[in-house]
């Protein structure tokens, strides 16, 4: 009779760990690509101002402002690693009109770099169930800088 009763409560134990089980790997998955995420924001946070400063106030050979923003996104997408992230960068010219008149003073800088994270697993499917993260998550920092003081972030 005592047997009857072992054998019962492991049983529930089974089916109880079968329910709890995906939930648990579901929330594995989520703090993993939270964590992913954060480091990588913090790394394109860090490393961003620095590359521009770099590569975008006096480019290599005195190249434009297309040739900076290209070097600027090489470089930064260089300098992310192995993280899972896309990196894009924009420039605006603040002051351009005043910079049309006066040609010899130069106008501010403003660098939009944009990184975009797509969480894990993003194209996995099973048995033809698309699995994964339908959202793409995205983080910007802009830095702003003057073509005629290297090295000064506004």
């Amino acid at each position: 009779m005592m047997r009857v009763r072992a054998h019962e409560t492991s049983a529930q134990a089974m089916v109880e760990m079968a329910v709890v089980l995906p939930t648990l790997l579901v929330l594995a998955l989520i703090v993993y690509n939270l964590m992913l995420y954060a480091s990588a924001v913090v790394r394109f946070d860090r490393v961003a101002a620095d590359v521009v400063m770099a590569q975008g106030v006096s480019p290599a050979g005195g190249e434009e402002a297309a040739d900076a923003v290209e070097a600027v996104e090489g470089e930064l997408a260089r300098a992310m690693g192995d993280y899972p992230v896309e990196v894009s960068i924009s420039c605006d010219e603040e002051g351009a009109e005043s910079a049309a008149m006066l040609s010899l003073v130069g106008a501010l800088h403003t660098y939009r770099c944009t990184m975009r994270f797509s969480p894990w697993p993003s194209g996995l499917s099973i048995a033809g169930v698309r699995l994964g993260a339908p959202a793409v998550l995205e983080h910007e920092r802009a830095v702003t800088v003057d073509p005629w003081r290297p090295g000064v972030v506004m």
